[in-house]
């Protein structure tokens, strides 16, 4: 008797005319369709959220240590880098640097123009790679500690909506603690644009010992310590440990905590990707199910046939698997290769576009591993193998005296 691999190789073919041959079409574009579907949901959604985390966390610093009766306010409670703090600082294993820090609230005022907006004050130590990527004119400023510098770094968004320039003069106002206006001149050192319209429309670079005049606070004062990881996803192993070690007037807060609204709507995220590999899942596992069925059904004198000349139901269903096996893998050659292919135009070239308002990047973002691909098509083949024996079952009831006369 003839091997399974050939009669199988004899009875199907996507060269032919019949309806089998259709059908097999439809369930390799099925297939293909649904690997290129999932693998660009997947790419797409994971890029989206690293981007977003990374832009997020970078602007604010993956820990903050501040006063624990925090408010909601920009205004913070003063407090001193003790010994206790930097120990607890030095000894935590996976901190790269930390950096005092104090905000003030504050309104930009020119002739044209007035914004509220919240002042940023850093000294020496503050590390500036995050901006350097995204400093669209002039240059950082550089603070050094026992003096006051007037420059200040401003986004784009508001420089642009205050008519300002590199080298402009502006004047700030401030409410002290008896609610009297006290106004600051400052120079536009630096233009930048990270695009999260959230922080650019809000946040202003100046000082600290500007901050520190302002509130009358001491020369060793700070508002809250920034707090910077080697690896971003250790954030929350950190803090834990920080949390337990630092004095007890304050305390340490993640990234994720401080901006709730921006990580929780990255987290629905994951339902909708869940969604979509879902339904893709089983629109392919549907079509192949039925083309399994009428392939059998239009091959059923054929079945009884087989069974006649002594072949077993095994045998038989052994023939349609390595069909059926062949179809599923040139569906998911197809969609690797589309999939792939359209994942790397997008991350070289940024084709498709995105409004930074709302979503925070200009294009849209893609971050595809190997062992995403691996796992995607090691999941999807066995699943849709398993759900092939669902229709085989047929074979066993057909019997040869009555199909073999089947039209």
């Amino acid at each position: 008797m003839f091997g399974s691999k050939f009669i199988s190789s004899r009875l199907f073919s996507l060269s032919k005319g019949s309806l089998s041959s259709t059908v097999m079409r439809l369930a390799v574009t099925s297939v293909a369709l649904a690997i290129t579907v999932m693998m660009i949901s997947l790419a797409v959604v994971v890029g989206f959220k690293n981007q977003i985390r990374d832009k997020v966390v970078g602007f604010v610093a993956p820990i903050h240590i501040q006063a624990l009766d925090r408010n909601e306010s920009y205004e913070e409670l003063p407090f001193v880098m003790s010994g206790k703090l930097q120990q607890a600082l030095e000894n935590t294993e996976g901190i790269r640097h930390y950096q005092g820090v104090a905000n003030k609230a504050g309104m930009i005022k020119t002739d044209e123009e007035i914004q509220g907006v919240v002042m940023k004050g850093v000294g020496s130590d503050y590390d500036w790679t995050y901006f350097e990527h995204y400093l669209m004119a002039g240059e950082l400023p550089q603070y050094t500690d026992g003096e006051r510098s007037n420059e200040v770094l401003v986004s784009k968004l508001i420089a642009d909506r205050m008519l300002l320039q590199v080298g402009d003069d502006v004047r700030v106002w401030f409410i002290d603690e008896d609610m009297q206006a006290r106004g600051r001149k400052f120079n536009v050192k630096g233009v930048f644009e990270t695009g999260l319209s959230e922080f650019d429309e809000r946040y202003v670079f100046c000082d600290l010992n500007q901050i520190r005049k302002l509130n009358r606070w001491t020369d060793e004062e700070i508002g809250l310590v920034e707090v910077w990881l080697d690896q971003v996803e250790t954030m929350d192993k950190v803090n834990e440990t920080l949390y337990f070690n630092i004095p007890g007037s304050l305390a340490s807060y993640t990234a994720r905590e401080s901006n709730p609204q921006i990580f929780d709507w990255l987290a629905l995220l994951d339902t909708n990707v869940w969604l979509i590999l879902v339904l893709m899942f089983l629109v392919a596992a549907i079509t192949v199910i039925s083309m399994l069925l009428i392939i059998i059904i239009e091959k059923t004198s054929t079945i009884g046939l087989l069974k006649a000349m002594g072949a077993t139901n095994g045998f038989v269903r052994k023939v349609f698997l390595r069909r059926s096996v062949k179809i599923l893998l040139l569906g998911m050659l197809i969609g690797n290769i589309v999939g792939i292919t359209l994942c790397l135009i997008q991350q070289i070239t940024g084709f498709i576009h995105l409004n930074p308002e709302t979503y925070y990047l200009s294009a849209v973002p893609i971050e595809l591993h190997w062992t995403t691909i691996v796992i995607l098509n090691l999941v999807c083949f066995a699943l849709w193998l398993l759900m092939l024996l669902i229709p085989t079952g047929i074979i066993n009831r057909i019997r040869p005296s009555k199909s073999i006369r089947f039209e």
